[in-house]
């Protein structure tokens, strides 16, 4: 347990880095908007399948506590998702983490290791977005899982969040742990405090309908396994194609 919340911190808060450090980096070379954004996107997109082959086969690589809680929610039948206490310690972990990225970004660009976003984030249209963003997120994962193919996560959750940046009106959070994190950088990334209660509750409604979507389509698989690491250290979120989550 001890491995798999610190894989999750770790994940988390590198996640966060390459969010926030990528934003700063932008601003700094140009002063196209969009460029910036392309920026921010293309380094978020290149580094998630990195983070995720990283501490996948501790953890699972989960790095948002909605993907966490679908997991624990949709494996407690078949008792092959989180159990509640590895909940217990993952949405923590991935605060923590977020944070702790955030304050390493903040340092790496010079800036002083807290500073509290003044970016406003509040209107239906992001909340909406944010919805959008969480359900595709959700939706992929448990779809992966349930096609017996997690193997593709790394990338395809890679090339979604990337995309998700520029057709959503939020450009995508979709991850509270990340969304929290973000209120302590008043950068390009950052989020007004204020503003983030809506966003994750807006991220849950997603999580919502994201795992609606994807038992709508597939049921599922019948050799799914319990959580936790074979004797020979083998994540069997890995190695057995029914487990449910993976990101």
């Amino acid at each position: 347990m001890g491995r798999q919340a610190f894989a999750e911190f770790l994940g988390t808060g590198l996640l966060v880095t390459v969010v926030i450090g990528s934003g700063v980096m932008a601003v700094r070379l140009s002063h196209d908007v969009g460029i910036q954004l392309l920026a921010n996107s293309a380094a978020t997109a290149a580094a998630l399948p990195v983070v995720i082959a990283l501490v996948g086969p501790v953890s699972g690589a989960h790095l948002n506590p909605v993907v966490s809680l679908v997991d624990w929610i949709l494996g407690r039948r078949a008792r092959t998702g989180l159990t509640a206490s590895q909940v217990a310690v993952y949405l923590p972990a991935q605060v923590a983490g977020g944070i702790a990225g955030t304050v390493l970004a903040n340092l790496m660009f010079a800036l002083p290791p807290i500073t509290v976003s003044t970016h406003g984030r509040s209107a239906p249209s992001l909340w909406l977005g944010e919805v959008v963003a969480t359900a595709g997120l959700v939706a992929l994962i448990v779809t992966l899982a349930r096609q017996g193919r997690p193997h593709l996560a790394p990338p395809l959750i890679g090339a979604y969040i990337g995309a998700a940046y520029w057709f959503t009106s939020s450009t995508s959070f979709a991850n509270p742990a990340v969304t929290v994190a973000r209120g302590f950088s008043d950068t390009f990334a950052g989020i007004a405090p204020a503003s983030i209660p809506a966003f994750i509750a807006a991220q849950l409604l997603g999580a919502f309908f994201g795992a609606v979507i994807a038992l709508a389509l597939y049921r599922a698989p019948d050799h799914a396994e319990a959580p936790g690491l074979h004797d020979d250290g083998r994540d069997p979120a890995i190695v057995a194609p029914g487990r449910p989550l993976r990101h």
